[in-house]
């Protein structure tokens, strides 16, 4: 394999940046161009070993200050022999380290090749691997102790168990099956049956989390909705933290769809502000009302929101209906109570999620992030056992699953021992597809593709 090399560290202005070289000639191609301070060579540092020098063109001339730290096969993250340069971090001498490192003989990583190596020389599993690529783009706190229990291998443990299982069974069946003259135990039906059902029952764990992992882990699409001047983009500016919407007394100042991305405990919301719905003349007005309506209809949570300083009236009424409609998840937002107490009378019936604020004085926050992490958060969540699986692992989960329970009707509706062997054969592919152990060069390649590079 050739050696790589590429920019670890964001391409931005800061205090450090990192080369790193991974692969046969990486000690080689950072001797070329690192030089220690010192009179150790740097073809003579053990692994877990740095040392202080300058990086120099082939010219010899300094670039830059720099730290080299070395890693050898295998004990490294990649498995090969990796060599990482710590320069100043600006973009200008960044890339020009990492010019005269291509120079002296690496090539470009593509995305995610250093994990991808990582992979295939053992140091990770597939899920691990993919367990990275979800800790970088974690946004909330469970997104983020779903990514580390997958990185210490715990989704691969438990898929690897479930397909143990089922080799184990297969081997009893196949043994029974091929050799029915041998002296072989019968296989016990109730027995194979009941490993079926928990099989079965540990991968519909996992997919009952995937639809609640995608929306922690990607956002939740919210959109905050209600009458003109009832505090939407208040409440809006109170979520994120500073001001983004314009906030006045007129009514009708949000005219478009407003969006932002805030976190709330330990979820991300991905907010928009709409138009204030109600009846208008105003063509401009009308146009916004339109889309605040579309992307209610889009949404995954509704935050509702109504000025308990005026009586409800129809324009209320006629917006709770249509949320109503939806089936959508509602928190219904009483706001202003800096100038009225709360009645929730009129709400009730819409919603089991009514929350009194004052989004002016920050009143109400608190109780709102909590409601709306109970609503999002799986309801037998545990932070030390819970992890999202992606789209790959659920594809990959499901149609084991498909394959179980065709083998659990085979077995129930009396048909042969073969047909139920068929059907957890198939189910075992899918679960060693999905740890990696038997997956395709094209399910790889897809899988690192999607990393940024440098990882």
């Amino acid at each position: 394999m050739s050696t790589i090399c590429a920019i670890s560290t964001p391409l931005a202005v800061g205090g450090i940046s990192v080369i790193r070289i991974s692969g046969e000639r990486a000690v080689d191609v950072a001797a070329r161009v690192f030089f220690p301070f010192s009179s150790r060579s740097v073809y003579d540092m053990p692994g877990y070993t740095c040392a202080y020098g300058e990086v120099r063109d082939k010219d010899g001339g300094v670039i830059d200050d720099a730290v080299l730290t070395v890693f050898r096969t295998p004990k490294s993250y990649t498995g090969e022999d990796v060599a990482e340069i710590s320069c100043h971090g600006g973009i200008f001498v960044t890339r020009k380290v990492l010019r005269v490192c291509l120079d002296a003989g690496a090539v470009p990583a593509l995305p995610g090749e250093f994990t991808k190596r990582a992979f295939l020389n053992g140091k990770l599993s597939l899920t691990q691997a993919e367990a990275v690529s979800d800790t970088l783009s974690a946004e909330g706190d469970h997104a983020l102790r779903s990514a580390a229990l997958m990185r210490k291998g715990r989704l691969f443990k438990s898929i690897s168990e479930v397909r143990d299982t089922l080799v184990k069974r297969l081997g009893e069946l196949a043994a029974w099956v091929d050799y029915p003259d041998e002296d072989i135990p019968e296989v016990d039906e109730s027995e194979l049956l009941a490993s079926l059902d928990e099989c079965k029952a540990r991968l519909e764990k996992l997919l009952r989390d995937f639809d609640s992992g995608m929306l922690i882990k990607n956002g939740i699409d919210t959109v905050i909705a209600g009458k003109p001047n009832v505090g939407k983009s208040t409440l809006m500016n109170l979520l994120l933290g500073f001001d983004r919407s314009i906030v006045t007394d007129i009514a009708g100042t949000t005219r478009d769809v407003i969006e932002e991305t805030a976190r709330l405990g330990a979820l991300t919301l991905k907010i928009s502000d709409t138009a204030g719905i109600h009846s208008t003349d105003d063509r401009v007005e009308k146009m916004g009302v339109r889309l605040a309506r579309e992307r209610l209809k889009e949404c995954a949570l509704i935050i509702a929101v109504f000025d308990i300083s005026e009586p409800a009236d129809d324009e209320d009424r006629e917006l709770l209906e249509f949320i109503n409609g939806l089936h959508k998840k509602v928190v219904i937002v009483l706001n202003k109570t800096d100038k009225a107490a709360a009645d929730r009378t009129a709400f009730e019936k819409y919603s089991d999620h009514i929350i009194a604020i004052s989004a002016a004085s920050g009143e109400g926050r608190e109780q709102l992030t909590e409601v709306i992490e109970k609503m999002f958060t799986p309801q037998d969540y545990n932070a030390d056992t819970t992890i999202f699986a992606n789209d790959r692992q659920k594809l990959c989960a499901e149609s084991a699953l498909g394959c179980i329970d065709d083998a659990l009707a085979a077995l129930k509706s009396g048909l042969t021992l073969d047909a139920v062997t068929v059907m957890v054969d198939r189910a075992a592919e899918h679960l060693f597809e999905l740890t990696g152990e038997k997956a395709s060069e094209a399910v790889v390649n897809e899988v690192f593709a999607k990393f940024c590079v440098g990882k």
